[in-house]
């Protein structure tokens, strides 16, 4: 059985930082690319984040690219996103994927997209207050 736990959300001041984890269990992926995405209420769920291959691979949205780091600890099969000077913008739902469909061939063009990965987390909330 596949799990996605998330955890670290929150509520922070803006200008603050929170770290956001996803230990993954019951599934294998020799590329082991995970990600974190993000959905406010009535819009689409975006992408804010990539990595594989052990976090030698790394990809941002340009909305959080300077403020947010992905990383990964292939041990423990646990993605993270440290999140930094954030605003009341970045107040939403954070979710954790993983098991990228595609192969590799495909994954700078599908890797922030929803419709790559199998697996979901159940979603862990961020609020930022200004």
């Amino acid at each position: 059985q596949v799990q996605l736990v998330e955890s670290g959300g929150g509520s922070v001041q803006a200008g603050g930082s929170l770290r956001l984890s996803c230990a993954a269990s019951g599934y294998t992926d020799s590329s082991n690319s995970m990600a974190w995405f993000r959905q406010a209420p009535g819009k689409e769920r975006e992408g804010v984040a990539s990595v594989n291959s052990g976090g030698r691979n790394t990809y941002y949205a340009d909305s959080v690219k300077g403020r947010f780091t992905i990383s990964q600890d292939n041990a423990k099969n646990t993605v993270y996103l440290q999140m930094s000077s954030l605003e009341p913008e970045d107040t939403v739902m954070y979710y954790c994927a993983a098991g990228f469909r595609y192969g590799s061939t495909w994954y700078a063009i599908y890797r922030l997209k929803t419709t790559a990965y199998n697996y979901w987390g159940q979603g862990t909330q961020v609020t930022v207050s200004s």
